[in-house]
C-alpha cells in the first residue's frame, strides 16, 4: 500500500509597523486600500489597526507581502498619498510615474507638492543646506515662514534631526493679551495659530496630531525657550522683529549639537513699544559676516498671497516715503516773514 504524506509550509504571524507613513492615508477610506491588499493576496490573513499590520499564513508568502508593503509604505511616506492605481501599479512590477516639480521641497496633504516658488524662496532653501542659522526678512505674504516649516518638516521626514521647535514672540498687535478668554494656552494659541495652518498644509492631521502630543513637534512663545539646549532639531523663530536686543540674544544662543536655526520677520510690521528697538534688525548687524550665518532678504516680488497684497504693501510703502520725506523737508517761509 502506497502510503502519501502531505508536507505544509509552517504558518507564521508577523506584524508590519508603519513607523513613517500615516495609516489613515496608507488604509485608505473606509480601509480600501487594506481590502485591495487582502484580494491581492488571498492566501494570507491579516488585519491593520493604528500602526500595525498583522499577517498571518505561508513565511514565503509573508515575506514576499512584507516586501511589497514596504515599497508601498517609502511611496505613502514620500508622497503623503496612496491610491488604487499606485498599489497596482507596484503590484505589477511598475513604478508609479510623478511628475518631479521645480524646487520642490516637500509633498504635503494629499500630495500637494509644497515649492519654492519664488527666487529669493530658493535662495532660502539654498541658504538652508549650507548654513546654521538662516536669517529670512521680508514683506508679509512673501512666504517666509511657510518655506522654513517646509524644510524643517522635510529634515524630519528624512530622519536628519529629532524634532521641529516653532516659536513666536508674543506681541500684542493693538489688542491686549489679559482681555482674551481662557487659560494661558487659551490665551497664547491665537499668537501660534499661523504655524499650526501651515503644518495642517504639510502634514495629515492624525499625524500631526501625534507628533505633537509626543513633543517631536513643539510650538511654544519665545518666553519658553529661556533655559533649554535645543539639539537635533530645527527651530524657527517667526515674527521675529517683534524681539528685544535681550530676547532674540537668548534665543540664537539656545542653539545646540546637531540643530538649526531660521529666524523670520518683517522689520516694516513691528509691533513693539515706540521706545523699544527690535531685536531682528540689530540681531543682523551685529552678526553680518559671520561663517554659517545667512541673510535672505525677500520683497514685494516674492509675496505669493492674494494678488492685492502686493499691491497694499506697495502702496504703504509709498506713503510711510512720502511721510519721511516731508518731515525732513524744511518749511517754506511765510509771507509774513519776508
Amino acid at each position: 500500500m502506497c502510503q502519501i504524506v502531505r508536507i505544509f509550509a509552517p504558518m507564521i504571524e508577523k506584524v508590519i509597523l508603519l513607523e513613517q507613513a500615516d495609516p489613515v492615508i496608507f488604509y485608505g477610506t473606509n480601509n480600501s486600500n487594506i481590502l485591495l491588499l487582502k484580494t491581492l493576496y488571498p492566501k494570507l490573513r491579516f488585519a491593520a489597526r493604528g500602526r500595525a499590520i498583522k499577517v498571518y499564513g505561508d513565511e514565503d508568502d509573508i515575506e514576499m507581502f512584507q516586501s511589497f508593503v514596504d515599497r508601498l509604505i517609502n511611496y505613502c511616506n514620500e508622497y503623503n498619498k496612496l491610491n488604487e492605481e499606485v498599489i497596482l501599479s507596484f503590484y505589477n512590477g511598475e513604478s508609479p510615474v510623478e511628475k518631479k516639480q521645480d524646487s520642490l521641497i516637500i509633498y504635503g496633504v494629499n500630495g500637494k507638492p509644497i515649492t519654492a516658488r519664488t527666487e529669493n524662496q530658493k535662495r532660502l532653501v539654498d541658504a538652508f543646506a549650507k548654513n546654521d542659522l538662516c536669517f529670512a526678512v521680508g514683506p508679509a505674504g512673501s512666504g517666509k515662514t511657510y518655506v522654513a516649516i517646509a524644510l524643517a518638516v522635510r529634515a524630519l521626514k528624512n530622519k536628519e534631526i529629532r524634532k521641529i521647535i516653532l516659536s513666536r514672540p508674543a506681541v500684542e498687535a493693538g489688542e491686549k493679551l489679559g482681555f482674551l478668554p481662557g487659560e494661558m494656552k487659551d490665551k497664547l494659541d491665537p499668537y501660534l495659530q499661523p504655524l499650526y495652518d501651515a503644518l495642517e498644509d504639510m502634514i495629515p492631521t492624525a499625524k500631526l496630531r501625534e507628533l505633537l502630543e509626543t513633543n517631536v513637534i513643539q510650538i511654544a512663545p519665545l518666553a519658553y525657550m529661556r533655559g533649554r539646549t535645543l539639539s537635533d532639531a530645527i527651530i524657527i523663530l517667526d515674527e521675529a522683529q517683534n524681539t528685544t536686543a535681550p530676547q532674540i540674544k537668548m534665543f540664537l544662543t539656545r542653539l545646540g549639537l546637531g540643530a538649526r536655526m531660521i529666524v523670520t520677520g518683517d522689520t516694516s510690521q513691528v509691533d513693539l513699544p515706540r521706545n523699544v528697538g527690535s531685536g531682528l534688525v540689530q540681531a543682523q548687524r551685529i552678526l553680518r559676516g559671520i561663517p554659517g550665518i545667512a541673510t535672505v532678504e525677500f520683497d514685494k516680488r516674492d509675496i505669493v498671497r492674494h494678488r492685492l497684497v502686493q499691491k497694499i504693501v506697495d502702496a504703504y510703502d509709498k506713503f510711510e516715503l512720502a511721510q519721511k520725506q516731508a518731515a525732513v523737508t524744511p518749511a517754506s517761509p511765510s509771507s509774513d516773514t519776508l
